[in-house]
């Protein structure tokens, strides 16, 4: 019986190995702390920019929140951007050591900004940390799982985010009402993260299918160095990787689709969600309530979904195939934005829809992790993986922006959401165009 055969009659978790739930443990925790961290400013941007900006200013607090979110966006692109190609050349677990060492210490770092200048100056840092560190935990997760349960482990890694973005709702719930300076004990709390890297060192292993790729890379690059005449294969691992990329035809389609869909899910996704807390946030206050106690309950109900909805998805796309589940995720979150932001104004209700959304518009960033490093070869995997799910952000990082000024011109959040709600549907229609690959071998 072969080895396919024996992992399919027992149990999807039988044929993992230790080193496989390490490495899916490891990339988890650095996706949670990731979480953490991101949804942290989303919940405290509000309180921190009224202590770093003058009372005049206040009124425009949505523009300049929208503005600190938007360069943590573009941070997180370049960095995501620059992560997948050392990744690539470098190593999966050593980039992704050097950046959770990074982000770690920035974060700390955000707790003593002292103006809006240096505030907005250490997001955009933060946000370049935190984009590298994703691409290495799918890369080497889906390098290091068997192909019938890769979906699995993808979705076990990407709800780390969701689980961060839980707690850093539920400490803030606590923490958001010790007074004006309470944002930078959130930040302050971000630190510990560099402690994970001292386990990793230890226990995670290194990708064999790269060592085995940068081996032939270095082989490559040396016989090129010596004026040697390269075979195809080897004239791809001596390119760039980013040139790479865009070389063969069938790549460079793959890549441009996937663009597309993450451009959806990342500009709904920023765009739309990270408006939920403080949209509930505003209800609670018209009705006498505390709105950022209100604000955490809406961040832990919206990510509770979100959890969920990562996890499903895994499971979803390993038994009804990628596609299908992506499209359903994409349709999904098309239908819950208007339910969330003109359904009602009870405040119950609207947790409801909270985490309904969080499971549908946040849950669907699975599908990069599934799908993504299942249609870029070994050499340039990272590189793909994290072009897709980072360029986008080039765009993307405008969506709160026009979230931002579209609330202040309007004075509310409905017409927001609707007008950028629509970008969902650009995602459905797109994703036919990519080749199905549950259950396949990882290209080489």
């Amino acid at each position: 019986m072969s080895n396919t055969a024996i992992a399919l009659s027992q149990p999807w978790y039988g044929a993992l190995n230790r080193a496989q739930w390490i490495t899916v443990v490891a990339s988890n925790l650095g996706w949670l702390f990731d979480g953490y961290e991101t949804y942290a400013v989303f919940l405290t941007v509000g309180v921190a920019l009224r202590q770093l900006l003058d009372q005049a200013q206040f009124a425009q607090i949505p523009v300049y929140a929208g503005t600190v979110i938007a360069l943590t966006l573009l941070g997180w692109g370049i960095g995501g951007m620059i992560g997948g190609i050392l990744a690539d050349y470098l190593g999966r677990k050593r980039t992704m050591m050097l950046a959770i060492l990074a982000y770690s210490i920035l974060t700390g770092l955000s707790a003593f900004a002292w103006d809006w200048t240096s505030f907005v100056l250490l997001r955009f840092l933060v946000g370049i940390a935190i984009g590298s560190e994703w691409v290495t935990g799918a890369s080497i997760v889906s390098e290091l799982w068997p192909d019938h349960a890769r979906g699995r482990g993808a979705c076990l890694m990407q709800c780390g985010i969701g689980i961060g973005f839980f707690l850093a709702s539920l400490i803030w719930a606590y923490v958001g009402g010790i007074g004006p300076s309470a944002w930078r004990y959130m930040f302050l709390f971000g630190v510990l993260p560099a402690l994970l890297t001292l386990w990793v060192r230890r226990a995670m292993p290194e990708s064999a299918l790269w060592e085995r790729v940068n081996d032939q890379r270095r082989a490559a690059v040396e016989h090129k160095r010596r004026g040697a005449a390269l075979q195809e294969q080897e004239q791809a691992l001596a390119r760039c990787t980013l040139l790479d990329l865009f070389h063969a035809s069938d790549v460079r389609q793959h890549t441009l689709v996937a663009f597309l869909m993450s451009l959806a899910t990342t500009f709904g996704f920023w765009g739309i969600s990270t408006w939920v807390p403080p949209y509930i946030a505003s209800v609670a206050a018209n009705a006498a309530l505390p709105g950022a106690q209100w604000a955490g309950f809406a961040g832990m109900a919206f990510t509770a979904g979100a959890v969920g909805g990562y996890i499903l998805f895994g499971f979803l796309a390993d038994i009804w195939g990628r596609r299908p589940t992506t499209m359903l995720y994409f349709v999904g979150a098309l239908v819950l934005v208007p339910v969330q932001f003109l359904w009602t104004h009870d405040l119950g209700l609207l947790l409801v829809g909270a985490a309904a959304l969080g499971w549908f518009s946040t849950g669907q960033y699975t599908w990069m992790a599934v799908w993504l490093p299942e249609l870029f070869p070994t050499r340039i995997r990272a590189t793909g993986a994290g072009f897709v799910y980072n360029a986008p952000r080039f765009v993307a990082w405008i969506g709160p922006l026009i979230s931002g000024t579209l609330i202040a011109t309007f004075g509310g959040f409905s017409q927001a959401a609707m007008a950028v709600g629509a970008v969902y549907i650009l995602g459905f229609i797109v994703a036919v165009f990519l080749p199905e690959t549950k259950g396949i071998r990882l290209p080489a």
